[in-house]
């Protein structure tokens, strides 16, 4: 049994095997790639195993002892190669850092995310220092990639694509243009605060009123004058985690926070939060029966005689069972209420959070009609997302630079809200994900951090290893 197992290990030293291996996994990653022209790469791994001519590791001295720092620096370079190509084509992690998911993930929560179940994307900046993503470490905003080469859009076969309710990683869709001293905002809502600000001085001041594209205008321009402004391509934008509610060619409508995917209301979701106006006979709400629920200190917001606090269906029935709640109410706005920060922004669509479409998402190789009306609606998608120059001219739509009364879209694109309703800057703010953003889909919780506590009161023992994906 010993001499049959060091005949094997024999065997499997030979440079012929070893190169047949290698160079078989290689073709296997060339097909799955889908570009031809790196069986060069085949040429590279004969040298390699079989015919030694060329030093592909030039640091290193050939058939001779190399000192310990050689071999350490040698080993780091291996390490970092490895560990990018895992990043890039089958899993990263991912840490939740804001309340968006709460209470399906929590902030301090650290994901396995998948890139094989929708297929990785290819990266658009592959040069790029490792383990980043979009600015060097201990800098505020010197980018840690290079621009050129630039890689247009490309995704390898997955095993699925996304599926209503699945939860997914993707790269923000605002996050195209970034106000560097204010990089957790958006640069489109700043622009927009911006714009309703100069708005609000000429009303004060009685000054005539400007047009909504001239208020833009000056707020453009008084942001470029103050902030250091940068751009950065889809693969080095934020990544965003959120639950994805409609997919392509679904018509979505939110009405009193329910969810509506063509007509039916979406499925249960045990964790979902809403904001509740909880009120008491004048004593504070025990913390530490606060803590139990799960219900973070700076998440609770003292209003008059009461909280305000965001609350799981399950949380809700716990409250009302404490002796000084008297009262507990969830928090919607009304329908036909218009709060501007909400997508499209636009008034002849008075949405909110809690009342929000109906709202069809765009769907590849579907052509919708096109007007002054709903041109708001589509029109990033249009020029920002699939590369085409819009114009409007008086009442007449232009699509690089023809008469244009209906488009057909390039991509597929999606709709996600977290699952903290009230709480979540998502879809219903910003508008459609389309399909290049999307990074991956989370496994499992392998790590599991609480904020609040410290030194081992912050491990989440029950969290850790458990489903990411529900």
């Amino acid at each position: 049994m010993t001499n049959l197992n060091f005949k094997q290990m024999s065997f499997l030293k030979n440079k012929y095997v070893k190169f047949g291996i290698v160079a078989f996994l290689y073709l296997l990653w060339v097909i799955w790639l889908g570009s031809y022209w790196m069986l060069i790469g085949i040429a590279v791994i004969f040298d390699i195993y079989v015919s030694k001519k060329v030093n592909w590791t030039p640091w290193k001295k050939r058939n001779q002892k190399n000192s310990t720092v050689i071999e350490w620096i040698d080993a780091l370079i291996f390490a970092v190669i490895a560990v990018t190509l895992i990043n890039i084509f089958f899993f990263q992690n991912y840490k939740i850092p804001t309340g968006s998911m709460e209470k399906t993930l929590l902030i301090g929560d650290h994901l396995y995310v998948t890139k094989l179940k929708y297929g990785p994307k290819l990266p658009n900046t592959p040069i790029a220092f490792p383990f980043t993503q979009n600015t060097l470490p201990l800098t505020k905003g010197t980018k840690s990639y290079l621009d050129w080469p630039n890689w247009s859009y490309k995704r390898l076969k997955g095993f699925t694509t996304v599926k209503n309710d699945d939860i997914v990683v993707f790269n923000f869709p605002e996050g195209d243009t970034v106000v560097v001293q204010m990089s957790a905002q958006s640069y489109y809502a700043i622009i927009r605060n911006f714009a309703g600000q100069f708005k609000d001085n000429d009303l004060n001041n009685r000054n005539a009123l400007k047009t909504k594209e001239q208020y833009l205008a000056l707020a453009r321009e008084n942001v470029w004058n103050q902030f250091d402004i940068t751009a950065r391509p889809v693969d080095r934008r934020d990544n965003y985690i959120k639950r994805c509610v409609a997919i392509p060619g679904d018509t979505l409508r939110v009405i009193d926070g329910q969810v509506y995917i063509n007509s039916k209301p979406e499925k249960q979701i045990d964790n979902m939060q809403f904001k509740y106006v909880v009120k008491t006979n004048g004593q504070r709400l025990n913390p530490d029966a606060l803590d139990k629920l799960g219900i973070y200190p700076n998440d609770v917001l003292s209003e008059n005689d009461g909280y305000i606090i965001p609350l799981t269906s399950k949380n809700v029935e716990k409250i009302k069972q404490i002796n000084n709640v008297v009262s507990i109410e969830r928090m919607k706005k009304p329908s036909g209420y218009y709060a501007d920060y909400i997508y499209p922004h636009d008034p002849y669509y008075p949405w909110n959070e809690d009342n929000f479409g109906p709202l069809w998402i765009p769907k590849k190789g579907t052509t919708v009609k096109l007007n002054l009306n709903n041109l708001c609606l589509y029109e990033r998608v249009i020029n920002a997302y699939e590369g085409n120059k819009l114009e409007v001219r008086g009442n007449i739509i232009y699509i690089n630079g023809k008469p244009a009364d209906s488009y057909t879209f390039k991509m597929d694109y999606y709709f996600m809200m977290g699952d903290n309703r009230h709480d979540s800057a998502d879809s219903r703010y910003w508008g459609f994900v389309p399909e290049d953003h999307i990074v991956g889909a989370p496994r499992f919780v392998w790590l599991s951090l609480d904020p609040t506590k410290s030194f081992l009161g912050k491990i989440r023992w029950k969290k850790m290893f458990t489903s990411a994906s529900k």
